[in-house]
């Protein structure tokens, strides 16, 4: 077989059969130094390979060794934690257990002493209704002496002589005199620089008023009213007829209502009767109208007697400016005995200052004695310059 004969053409190139030898015995050693050389970098890749499963292996096991001594710290922290946790819960604990019984027995002393309070609040309440008790008999017979004629008459007559009594003195008024007349008013009062006396009669109709309230259709209220008006009216025209006597007493008097309620009532829906009543001098008043009354007069009473003593109290104050201006002489004379004594002491003053001064001369002379134009034993005196 001829090596050189051409076996085929490339690029106008005759490729014969000893080159395509060569080039394939080429291509097979570059393969097999191609595989010789993966052979070798992978055995060195292994060996990398391990010598890095090694590091890492000796790295995990420091690793490892740490994590174990940093899990048995932190189990003996955990414990000493654990301990002390126990021990602050126990503490809290206690300090609760405290609280709370001492909360309880403060508790305890709150409720006990509430329930005392409570006791002590019951026993007020059962006494308050014992005097509800009492007072609703007490109302039951004020309203058995209220329908009874004269039993009202009474209560109205003590409540106007209370009134009169704690307000005036005792020689301004009398009750149930007689006048002149024969009639016998239910208090008469003294007015001051006044002979003549104020009449106030107590014995207010109230059947009537009575009969007004308790009215439950329209024409019963409508005979009721009628009914209150006409007998308010002919008490007011009796107290007029009765006890106004010229001379003796004053010529407006008061008709005593013993009840606010009734006064207000009467104001307030019979204001023609109260008119009717002014226009015959006769004025209406509550209890607190009268009480009003009696210490206007109580003050009209004060300021008269007052000026009764107004003279007295003249008198004495011009006898305290006498007292006075002979107090006035009587320092004017003992101011110039202080004067003349003062010019005394001082001529005193001036005296003793010349008799000093004199003393003070006699003590300078010179007492030496001197023997020219002298007896022997004789001394004369010589003043020293």
């Amino acid at each position: 077989m001829d090596l050189s004969s051409p076996v085929l053409t490339l690029g106008g190139h005759a490729v014969t059969l000893l080159e395509c030898l060569l080039a394939a015995a080429a291509v097979a050693l570059t393969l097999l130094l191609l595989a010789v050389i993966l052979a070798f970098r992978a055995q060195a890749g292994r060996a990398r390979e391990r010598e890095e499963a090694q590091r890492r292996t000796a790295e995990m096991e420091y690793r490892l060794a740490e994590l174990s001594g940093a899990l048995q710290g932190f189990a003996a922290q955990s414990q000493s934690h654990h301990i002390h946790l126990q021990r602050v819960i126990d503490e809290r604990m206690d300090m609760v257990s405290s609280r709370v019984g001492h909360g309880l027995t403060e508790q305890a002393e709150k409720t006990s002493l509430s329930l005392h309070q409570l006791n002590e609040r019951l026993a007020v309440i059962d006494a308050a209704q014992k005097n509800l008790t009492s007072l609703s008999g007490e109302m039951i017979s004020l309203r058995d002496i209220l329908n009874n004629k004269q039993s009202r008459g009474a209560f109205g007559q003590g409540r106007m002589e209370a009134i009169i009594r704690d307000n005036l003195a005792s020689r301004a008024y009398s009750f149930q005199a007689t006048l002149s007349n024969g009639t016998r008013p239910d208090c008469l009062i003294s007015l001051p620089e006044s002979p003549q006396k104020l009449v106030i009669d107590a014995k207010f109709p109230l059947e009537a008023y009575t009969a007004f309230t308790e009215a439950r259709d329209e024409t019963l209220r409508k005979a009721a009213e009628q009914r209150l008006k006409g007998d308010v009216l002919k008490h007011v025209k009796d107290i007029a007829e009765k006890y106004f006597i010229s001379g003796e007493t004053h010529d407006t008097a008061i008709m005593f209502v013993p009840s606010e309620s009734i006064y207000a009532e009467l104001h307030e829906k019979f204001d023609d009767v109260v008119q009717k009543a002014h226009r015959q001098r006769v004025i209406l008043a509550s209890p607190n109208v009268l009480m009003l009354l009696v210490q206007t007069m109580q003050a009209i009473v004060k300021d008269v007697a007052m000026r009764e003593q107004a003279h007295v109290i003249k008198g004495e104050v011009v006898r305290l400016l006498e007292d006075v201006e002979r107090l006035k002489e009587r320092a004017s004379d003992l101011r110039r005995h202080f004067d003349m004594a003062g010019t005394d002491l001082e001529k005193l003053t001036t005296s003793a200052e010349r008799i000093n001064k004199r003393g003070q001369r006699i003590g300078s002379l010179d007492m030496e004695p001197e023997t020219n134009g002298a007896l022997p034993g004789e001394q004369r005196p010589r003043l020293v310059q």
